[in-house]
């Protein structure tokens, strides 16, 4: 809602604007997003969080299956007739000591995995926040080297799924120049989304 309101007074300014040639251009914020070297550096690097987590709940899980066979195992010696009625007893109190630690692993490993998966949420909103103010750094100086009155994100969606920006006229956009400056400085031979994209083409 905010920002259609922001979006809303920035038109109305510059219909109301009494100057004679205002410069006003478009940036695809996705798709600089999308094709910044860094985005692919920062899922790598995330997929491998990733990995390390579902490791990590694969060996709880395996402990766990390995408890279910001890308690199947015991409860079938619990109710093994060739057993005295001591030995079987005995069995069957090892049975329910095992059925506690049963609950208990059930219990540490819903909170680990609840524990896990909001720290991947977090760590992946904070990446995705660093890399967007990054490139918005870099618009607001291409806006300002450029003398840009405004410039408006055309990937940017209303709350009705509708994109923010239908219509331009005369605008510049500034996608590519915004990409080719965010891929400067990649280092040698790391091929950005785009590059890889036509790498590909026969």
């Amino acid at each position: 809602m905010i920002r259609t309101i922001i979006f809303a007074l920035s038109l109305t300014a510059l219909a109301s604007s009494h100057a004679a040639d205002l410069k006003f251009g478009v940036v695809d914020m996705s798709k600089a997003f999308s094709e910044f070297f860094k985005t692919k550096e920062a899922a790598e690097k995330f997929k491998g969080n990733l990995d390390k987590a579902q490791k990590e709940m694969n060996d709880r899980w395996s402990v766990y299956k390995n408890l279910m066979t001890d308690m199947q195992k015991l409860k079938k010696e619990a109710s093994d007739p060739i057993m005295t009625q001591d030995a079987r007893q005995k069995k069957a109190v090892e049975f329910e000591e095992k059925a506690k630690d049963l609950r208990a692993l059930e219990q540490e490993i819903s909170e680990a995995q609840n524990r896990r998966s909001s720290q991947l949420k977090q760590e992946d909103m904070s990446i995705r926040k660093g890399i967007y103010d990054e490139i918005l750094v870099v618009v607001r100086e291409k806006s300002k080297s450029e003398a840009y009155d405004f410039v408006f994100d055309k990937s940017g969606m209303s709350l009705s799924t509708v994109p923010m920006l239908v219509y331009y006229k005369d605008a510049v956009d500034i996608t590519d120049q915004i990409i080719a400056e965010l891929n400067k400085n990649a280092a040698a031979g790391a091929a950005t989304p785009a590059a890889a994209k036509e790498e590909k083409k026969p």
